[in-house]
């Protein structure tokens, strides 16, 4: 799919969900490296936490460069925890099917014993490790697929399994009408980079109505029938 939508800035910033400054995707990661040890229910790295007493950092990148998530995800989580995270902050509309890829071996719901793959309930800290990327797939027929890398260990287990440190905000979409601020896109024209549509434009639309979806904080905008209300 091609994107042609015209952004207010250049590069994406969001908020530190511990301190609410705001920073780029690569300036959050630094400044988590000190925010973290000052916040409860997070702390600083720490190289020699055992495995099952530390967290990781996770950075997601959607597909698209202005959607990311920075995570505390405790290494006694289950791969499970982190698949319903995702679904529910970013990609859940039809209980679609997802998988994780890592280092080759793919994690489903339900794995096909003859197929080699396993199942979502291995804990993460049986997986990951500092410098690690894997991916992760929702849907595979419209599918919307996610990096993630592992840039940290955060010693002290989070209060939950999975905690969002930082997100980014909210794109500035404009609309192909008219220039002001997007509230709709169309399902159908957004194969093309267009149908990004302004409260004011939509009802003018010739797909219809009918096909539009709202314009939500997520890669899976447009897609499917994502409206970010899960």
């Amino acid at each position: 799919m091609r994107r042609k939508v015209l952004m207010a800035a250049e590069k994406s910033i969001g908020a530190c969900g511990l301190c609410g400054q705001k920073f780029t995707k690569a300036g959050m990661a630094r400044h988590l490296t000190s925010c973290v040890g000052t916040r409860e229910g997070v702390g600083a790295a720490h190289p020699e936490s055992k495995s099952d007493q530390h967290g990781y950092h996770v950075v997601v990148d959607g597909p698209f460069r202005e959607y990311w998530l920075h995570l505390a995800v405790s290494a006694k989580a289950r791969l499970a925890d982190l698949d319903a995270f995702l679904r529910a902050i970013w990609l859940e509309c039809c209980d679609h099917l997802s998988a994780f890829t890592i280092n080759g071996t793919t994690y489903t719901q339900s794995p096909l014993r003859e197929s080699g793959d396993r199942s979502m309930s291995d804990r993460v800290g049986t997986l990951l490790s500092p410098g690690l990327r894997f991916s992760y797939v929702y849907d595979f027929g419209s599918s919307t697929e996610l990096t993630l890398q592992v840039v940290g260990l955060l010693p002290q287990p989070t209060k939950k399994t999975v905690l969002v440190l930082a997100r980014n905000d909210p794109p500035d979409i404009v609309c192909t009408e008219c220039g002001q601020p997007a509230t709709s896109v169309c399902a159908e024209c957004r194969w093309e980079g267009t149908g990004w549509l302004c409260s004011a434009c939509a009802p003018d639309h010739e797909c219809g109505e009918e096909m539009l979806l709202p314009v939500v904080n997520s890669p899976r905008v447009g897609v499917c029938g994502y409206t970010g209300q899960h």
